[in-house]
Protein backbone atom coordinates (compact mmCIF):
# COMPACT_ATOMS: atom_id res chain seq x y z
CA UNK A 1 0.00 0.00 0.00
CA UNK A 2 2.81 2.40 0.86
CA UNK A 3 4.24 1.96 -2.64
CA UNK A 4 0.94 3.17 -4.09
CA UNK A 5 0.79 6.32 -1.95
CA UNK A 6 1.90 9.68 -3.22
CA UNK A 7 5.29 10.38 -1.66
CA UNK A 8 4.13 13.59 0.01
CA UNK A 9 1.28 11.69 1.68
CA UNK A 10 3.49 8.80 2.73
CA UNK A 11 5.82 11.32 4.40
CA UNK A 12 3.08 13.57 5.77
CA UNK A 13 3.28 14.73 9.36
CA UNK A 14 -0.43 15.09 10.24
CA UNK A 15 -1.82 18.23 11.81
CA UNK A 16 -2.72 17.54 15.43
CA UNK A 17 -5.79 19.51 16.46
CA UNK A 18 -6.56 20.34 20.08
CA UNK A 19 -9.04 17.49 20.54
CA UNK A 20 -6.49 14.97 19.26
CA UNK A 21 -4.28 15.74 22.26
CA UNK A 22 -6.84 14.77 24.89
CA UNK A 23 -9.15 11.76 25.22
CA UNK A 24 -12.06 11.68 27.67
CA UNK A 25 -14.16 14.29 29.46
CA UNK A 26 -12.91 17.40 31.26
CA UNK A 27 -14.59 20.10 33.30
CA UNK A 28 -12.70 23.04 31.86
CA UNK A 29 -11.66 23.28 28.21
CA UNK A 30 -9.07 25.97 27.53
CA UNK A 31 -7.14 24.22 24.78
CA UNK A 32 -8.86 25.10 21.47
CA UNK A 33 -9.44 28.87 21.63
CA UNK A 34 -13.21 28.38 21.50
CA UNK A 35 -15.75 30.91 22.72
CA UNK A 36 -16.73 30.06 26.30
CA UNK A 37 -20.39 31.03 25.62
CA UNK A 38 -22.84 28.80 23.75
CA UNK A 39 -25.31 31.21 22.11
CA UNK A 40 -27.66 28.57 20.63
CA UNK A 41 -28.96 26.78 23.68
CA UNK A 42 -26.46 24.88 25.80
CA UNK A 43 -25.86 22.18 23.19
CA UNK A 44 -22.09 22.41 23.07
CA UNK A 45 -22.12 24.13 19.67
CA UNK A 46 -19.32 26.39 20.86
CA UNK A 47 -17.03 23.34 21.18
CA UNK A 48 -15.25 21.54 18.38
CA UNK A 49 -16.60 18.05 17.59
CA UNK A 50 -14.74 14.79 18.06
CA UNK A 51 -12.32 14.71 15.10
CA UNK A 52 -12.33 10.91 15.03
CA UNK A 53 -16.13 10.44 15.31
CA UNK A 54 -15.45 7.88 18.03
CA UNK A 55 -19.03 7.34 19.22
CA UNK A 56 -20.36 7.09 15.66
CA UNK A 57 -17.75 4.49 14.77
CA UNK A 58 -18.58 2.49 17.91
CA UNK A 59 -22.25 2.56 16.93
CA UNK A 60 -21.41 1.48 13.38
CA UNK A 61 -19.52 -1.46 14.86
CA UNK A 62 -22.39 -2.44 17.13
CA UNK A 63 -25.27 -1.89 14.68
CA UNK A 64 -23.77 -2.64 11.26
CA UNK A 65 -20.78 -4.78 12.18
CA UNK A 66 -18.27 -2.38 10.63
CA UNK A 67 -15.11 -2.89 12.75
CA UNK A 68 -14.19 0.20 14.78
CA UNK A 69 -10.49 0.06 13.93
CA UNK A 70 -11.27 -0.22 10.23
CA UNK A 71 -13.53 2.80 9.75
CA UNK A 72 -13.06 6.46 8.88
CA UNK A 73 -15.98 8.91 8.75
CA UNK A 74 -16.23 11.50 6.00
CA UNK A 75 -18.37 14.51 5.24
CA UNK A 76 -20.39 12.29 2.94
CA UNK A 77 -18.76 9.57 0.85
CA UNK A 78 -17.74 12.28 -1.61
CA UNK A 79 -15.12 13.60 0.81
CA UNK A 80 -13.66 10.11 1.16
CA UNK A 81 -13.59 9.62 -2.62
CA UNK A 82 -11.78 12.93 -3.08
CA UNK A 83 -9.31 12.04 -0.32
CA UNK A 84 -8.55 8.69 -1.98
CA UNK A 85 -7.52 10.60 -5.11
CA UNK A 86 -5.36 12.91 -3.01
CA UNK A 87 -3.78 9.98 -1.15
CA UNK A 88 -2.85 7.78 -4.08
CA UNK A 89 -2.92 9.63 -7.41
CA UNK A 90 -0.11 11.92 -8.56
CA UNK A 91 -1.74 14.75 -10.55
CA UNK A 92 -0.98 14.65 -14.26
CA UNK A 93 0.72 11.26 -13.91
CA UNK A 94 -1.50 8.53 -12.47
CA UNK A 95 -4.83 7.17 -13.68
CA UNK A 96 -8.11 5.86 -12.34
CA UNK A 97 -10.36 3.18 -13.83
CA UNK A 98 -14.12 3.60 -13.96
CA UNK A 99 -16.67 1.22 -15.43
CA UNK A 100 -19.33 3.21 -17.25
CA UNK A 101 -22.18 3.79 -16.84
CA UNK A 102 -21.59 4.57 -13.18
CA UNK A 103 -21.66 7.31 -10.54
CA UNK A 104 -20.58 10.51 -12.28
CA UNK A 105 -18.70 11.98 -9.32
CA UNK A 106 -15.78 9.58 -9.83
CA UNK A 107 -14.89 11.32 -13.10
CA UNK A 108 -15.50 14.77 -11.62
CA UNK A 109 -13.10 14.15 -8.73
CA UNK A 110 -10.57 12.74 -11.19
CA UNK A 111 -10.82 15.93 -13.25
CA UNK A 112 -10.53 18.13 -10.16
CA UNK A 113 -7.38 16.27 -9.10
CA UNK A 114 -5.93 16.22 -12.65
CA UNK A 115 -6.03 12.43 -12.85
CA UNK A 116 -6.56 10.70 -16.18
CA UNK A 117 -9.68 8.52 -16.42
CA UNK A 118 -9.44 5.14 -18.12
CA UNK A 119 -12.93 4.03 -19.00
CA UNK A 120 -13.58 0.30 -19.27
CA UNK A 121 -17.30 0.14 -20.05
CA UNK A 122 -19.60 -2.45 -18.62
CA UNK A 123 -21.16 -4.80 -21.13
CA UNK A 124 -24.46 -3.73 -22.71
CA UNK A 125 -26.31 -5.72 -20.02
CA UNK A 126 -24.38 -3.84 -17.29
CA UNK A 127 -21.97 -6.66 -16.32
CA UNK A 128 -18.23 -6.26 -15.69
CA UNK A 129 -16.31 -6.82 -18.93
CA UNK A 130 -13.48 -8.97 -17.58
CA UNK A 131 -11.94 -9.54 -21.01
CA UNK A 132 -11.54 -5.79 -21.50
CA UNK A 133 -10.32 -5.27 -17.93
CA UNK A 134 -7.70 -8.03 -18.09
CA UNK A 135 -6.55 -6.83 -21.50
CA UNK A 136 -6.11 -3.26 -20.31
CA UNK A 137 -4.30 -4.21 -17.08
CA UNK A 138 -1.99 -6.56 -18.96
CA UNK A 139 -1.03 -3.92 -21.52
CA UNK A 140 -0.52 -1.27 -18.85
CA UNK A 141 1.77 -3.54 -16.83
CA UNK A 142 3.78 -4.39 -19.93
CA UNK A 143 4.24 -0.69 -20.81
CA UNK A 144 5.24 0.17 -17.25
CA UNK A 145 7.76 -2.67 -17.01
CA UNK A 146 9.17 -1.61 -20.37
CA UNK A 147 9.72 1.92 -19.10
CA UNK A 148 7.20 3.40 -21.52
CA UNK A 149 4.83 4.71 -18.85
CA UNK A 150 5.57 6.77 -15.76
CA UNK A 151 2.16 6.63 -14.08
CA UNK A 152 -0.14 3.76 -13.37
CA UNK A 153 -3.78 3.05 -12.56
CA UNK A 154 -4.00 3.63 -8.82
CA UNK A 155 -7.75 3.44 -8.17
CA UNK A 156 -10.53 1.32 -9.63
CA UNK A 157 -14.14 2.13 -8.73
CA UNK A 158 -16.99 -0.37 -8.58
CA UNK A 159 -20.39 0.99 -7.61
CA UNK A 160 -22.45 -1.92 -6.28
CA UNK A 161 -25.42 -1.64 -6.51
CA UNK A 162 -24.51 0.51 -9.46
CA UNK A 163 -25.82 4.00 -10.03
CA UNK A 164 -27.64 4.59 -12.39
CA UNK A 165 -28.26 1.00 -13.51
CA UNK A 166 -29.35 -0.44 -10.14
CA UNK A 167 -27.71 -3.85 -10.40
CA UNK A 168 -25.29 -5.19 -7.78
CA UNK A 169 -22.25 -7.26 -8.69
CA UNK A 170 -21.78 -10.71 -7.13
CA UNK A 171 -19.01 -10.96 -4.53
CA UNK A 172 -17.09 -13.47 -6.64
CA UNK A 173 -16.80 -10.85 -9.39
CA UNK A 174 -15.57 -8.19 -6.96
CA UNK A 175 -13.11 -10.74 -5.58
CA UNK A 176 -11.88 -11.38 -9.12
CA UNK A 177 -11.33 -7.65 -9.68
CA UNK A 178 -9.39 -7.36 -6.41
CA UNK A 179 -7.19 -10.26 -7.52
CA UNK A 180 -6.50 -8.78 -10.95
CA UNK A 181 -5.95 -5.16 -9.97
CA UNK A 182 -2.69 -4.16 -8.28
CA UNK A 183 -3.96 -0.77 -7.15
CA UNK A 184 -6.71 0.24 -4.71
CA UNK A 185 -10.10 -1.28 -5.48
CA UNK A 186 -12.90 0.97 -4.19
CA UNK A 187 -16.33 -0.64 -3.85
CA UNK A 188 -19.03 1.97 -3.34
CA UNK A 189 -21.91 0.35 -1.44
CA UNK A 190 -24.13 3.41 -1.02
CA UNK A 191 -27.20 1.30 -1.87
CA UNK A 192 -26.04 -1.92 -0.20
CA UNK A 193 -28.85 -1.91 2.39
CA UNK A 194 -31.44 -2.47 -0.35
CA UNK A 195 -29.60 -5.42 -1.92
CA UNK A 196 -29.80 -9.11 -1.11
CA UNK A 197 -26.19 -9.72 -2.19
CA UNK A 198 -23.29 -9.86 0.27
CA UNK A 199 -21.05 -6.94 1.18
CA UNK A 200 -17.47 -6.54 -0.02
CA UNK A 201 -16.60 -5.79 3.62
CA UNK A 202 -16.33 -9.57 4.05
CA UNK A 203 -13.41 -9.56 1.59
CA UNK A 204 -11.28 -7.09 3.56
CA UNK A 205 -9.28 -9.71 5.53
CA UNK A 206 -8.03 -11.19 2.25
CA UNK A 207 -7.54 -7.98 0.25
CA UNK A 208 -5.67 -5.21 2.14
CA UNK A 209 -5.89 -2.90 -0.91
CA UNK A 210 -9.69 -2.90 -0.83
CA UNK A 211 -11.74 0.10 0.36
CA UNK A 212 -15.50 -0.23 0.86
CA UNK A 213 -17.67 2.88 1.04
CA UNK A 214 -20.94 3.06 2.95
CA UNK A 215 -23.25 5.96 3.73
CA UNK A 216 -26.09 6.91 6.05
CA UNK A 217 -27.65 9.03 3.29
CA UNK A 218 -29.85 6.40 1.67
CA UNK A 219 -31.47 3.63 3.70
CA UNK A 220 -30.66 5.41 6.99
CA UNK A 221 -32.47 8.60 5.93
CA UNK A 222 -29.65 11.00 6.82
CA UNK A 223 -28.78 12.56 3.46
CA UNK A 224 -28.92 16.02 5.06
CA UNK A 225 -26.37 15.08 7.74
CA UNK A 226 -23.63 14.07 5.24
CA UNK A 227 -22.12 11.02 6.95
CA UNK A 228 -20.01 8.76 4.75
CA UNK A 229 -17.99 5.75 5.87
CA UNK A 230 -14.78 4.17 4.59
CA UNK A 231 -14.12 0.60 5.68
CA UNK A 232 -10.56 -0.48 4.98
CA UNK A 233 -7.35 -1.91 6.39
CA UNK A 234 -5.94 -0.18 9.45
CA UNK A 235 -3.06 1.06 7.29
CA UNK A 236 -5.35 2.78 4.79
CA UNK A 237 -7.56 4.13 7.59
CA UNK A 238 -4.51 5.64 9.23
CA UNK A 239 -3.54 7.43 6.03
CA UNK A 240 -7.08 8.73 5.41
CA UNK A 241 -7.25 9.97 9.00
CA UNK A 242 -3.88 11.68 8.73
CA UNK A 243 -4.85 13.86 5.77
CA UNK A 244 -8.55 14.61 6.28
CA UNK A 245 -9.67 18.01 7.54
CA UNK A 246 -9.25 18.14 11.34
CA UNK A 247 -12.97 18.51 12.18
CA UNK A 248 -14.51 17.22 8.98
CA UNK A 249 -17.85 16.00 10.40
CA UNK A 250 -19.76 18.48 12.54
CA UNK A 251 -21.19 17.70 15.96
CA UNK A 252 -24.85 17.96 14.81
CA UNK A 253 -24.16 15.43 12.07
CA UNK A 254 -22.51 13.04 14.52
CA UNK A 255 -25.48 13.38 16.87
CA UNK A 256 -27.93 12.69 14.04
CA UNK A 257 -25.91 9.63 13.02
CA UNK A 258 -26.13 8.25 16.57
CA UNK A 259 -29.88 8.90 16.71
CA UNK A 260 -30.38 7.22 13.36
CA UNK A 261 -28.30 4.17 14.23
CA UNK A 262 -30.30 3.79 17.45
CA UNK A 263 -33.45 3.26 15.35
CA UNK A 264 -32.35 0.22 13.35
CA UNK A 265 -35.75 -1.51 13.75
CA UNK A 266 -37.61 1.45 12.25
CA UNK A 267 -35.06 1.72 9.45
CA UNK A 268 -35.61 -1.93 8.55
CA UNK A 269 -39.37 -1.44 8.58
CA UNK A 270 -39.10 1.45 6.12
CA UNK A 271 -36.63 -0.56 4.04
CA UNK A 272 -39.22 -3.34 3.75
CA UNK A 273 -41.90 -0.82 2.78
CA UNK A 274 -39.58 0.66 0.15
CA UNK A 275 -38.82 -2.73 -1.37
CA UNK A 276 -42.53 -3.52 -1.40
CA UNK A 277 -43.22 -0.24 -3.19
CA UNK A 278 -40.47 -1.05 -5.67
CA UNK A 279 -42.20 -4.29 -6.59
CA UNK A 280 -45.51 -2.48 -6.95
CA UNK A 281 -43.94 0.23 -9.10
CA UNK A 282 -42.26 -2.32 -11.35
CA UNK A 283 -45.59 -3.99 -12.01
CA UNK A 284 -47.44 -0.71 -12.55
CA UNK A 285 -44.79 0.79 -14.81
CA UNK A 286 -44.62 -2.37 -16.90
CA UNK A 287 -48.29 -1.91 -17.81
CA UNK A 288 -47.71 1.53 -19.37
CA UNK A 289 -47.28 1.78 -23.13
CA UNK A 290 -44.67 4.55 -22.76
CA UNK A 291 -42.39 2.16 -20.85
CA UNK A 292 -40.09 0.07 -23.03
CA UNK A 293 -38.02 -1.72 -20.38
CA UNK A 294 -37.45 -1.81 -16.63
CA UNK A 295 -33.95 -2.89 -15.66
CA UNK A 296 -33.29 -5.20 -12.72
CA UNK A 297 -32.55 -3.21 -9.60
CA UNK A 298 -30.92 -4.07 -6.26
CA UNK A 299 -31.30 -0.47 -5.08
CA UNK A 300 -34.08 1.93 -4.05
CA UNK A 301 -34.57 3.18 -7.59
CA UNK A 302 -35.48 1.87 -11.02
CA UNK A 303 -33.83 2.58 -14.35
CA UNK A 304 -36.67 2.74 -16.85
CA UNK A 305 -36.38 2.97 -20.63
CA UNK A 306 -39.23 4.96 -22.16
CA UNK A 307 -40.21 6.05 -25.63
CA UNK A 308 -39.01 9.64 -25.30
CA UNK A 309 -37.11 10.40 -22.08
CA UNK A 310 -36.57 14.11 -22.75
CA UNK A 311 -40.25 14.73 -23.42
CA UNK A 312 -41.43 12.68 -20.47
CA UNK A 313 -38.90 14.26 -18.11
CA UNK A 314 -40.11 17.77 -18.96
CA UNK A 315 -43.75 16.70 -18.76
CA UNK A 316 -43.25 15.34 -15.24
CA UNK A 317 -41.28 18.43 -14.19
CA UNK A 318 -44.22 20.61 -15.24
CA UNK A 319 -46.38 18.47 -12.97
CA UNK A 320 -43.99 19.12 -10.08
CA UNK A 321 -42.44 15.65 -10.21
CA UNK A 322 -38.68 15.39 -10.62
CA UNK A 323 -36.96 12.23 -11.83
CA UNK A 324 -33.45 11.87 -13.26
CA UNK A 325 -32.88 11.80 -17.00
CA UNK A 326 -29.95 9.45 -17.64
CA UNK A 327 -30.24 9.35 -21.43
CA UNK A 328 -26.73 10.72 -21.98
CA UNK A 329 -25.11 7.83 -20.11
CA UNK A 330 -23.63 4.87 -21.97
CA UNK A 331 -26.28 2.25 -22.87
CA UNK A 332 -28.96 4.40 -21.18
CA UNK A 333 -30.63 5.97 -24.20
CA UNK A 334 -34.13 7.22 -23.31
CA UNK A 335 -33.74 6.10 -19.70
CA UNK A 336 -35.15 7.76 -16.60
CA UNK A 337 -33.94 6.90 -13.13
CA UNK A 338 -36.89 6.89 -10.75
CA UNK A 339 -36.40 6.84 -6.98
CA UNK A 340 -38.88 4.77 -4.98
CA UNK A 341 -40.69 7.28 -2.81
CA UNK A 342 -43.58 6.98 -0.37
CA UNK A 343 -46.82 5.34 -1.51
CA UNK A 344 -48.44 8.75 -2.04
CA UNK A 345 -45.46 10.05 -4.00
CA UNK A 346 -45.39 6.93 -6.16
CA UNK A 347 -49.15 7.15 -6.74
CA UNK A 348 -48.76 10.74 -7.88
CA UNK A 349 -46.09 9.69 -10.37
CA UNK A 350 -48.26 6.87 -11.71
CA UNK A 351 -51.22 9.22 -12.09
CA UNK A 352 -49.07 11.69 -14.01
CA UNK A 353 -47.80 8.92 -16.29
CA UNK A 354 -51.36 7.76 -16.94
CA UNK A 355 -52.31 11.33 -17.87
CA UNK A 356 -49.27 11.56 -20.13
CA UNK A 357 -50.44 8.48 -22.04
CA UNK A 358 -53.94 9.90 -22.42
CA UNK A 359 -52.71 13.27 -23.70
Amino acid sequence: MRELLRKNIANLVPYSCARNDFVGEAEVYLDANENWRDFVGDQGRNRYPDPLCTQVRKALDEVLGLPFAHTVIGNGSDEIIDNLFRCFCNPGVDKVIIMSPTYGAYRVFADINDVLVEQIPLTSDFAIDFDALEGFLGQEKKRREGGKEDGRSKLLFICSPNNPTGNAFPLEEIERVCTLFEGITVVDEAYYDFSSLGSAVTLLPRFPRLVVLRTLSKCWSLANARVGIAVASEAICKVLTSMKYPYNVGGPSQELALKGLAQADKVQQVRSLTLGEKSRMEEALASLSCVVKIFRSDANFLLVRVGNADELYHYLAQKGIIVRNRSRELYCENCLRITIGSKSENDRLLAALAAYEEA
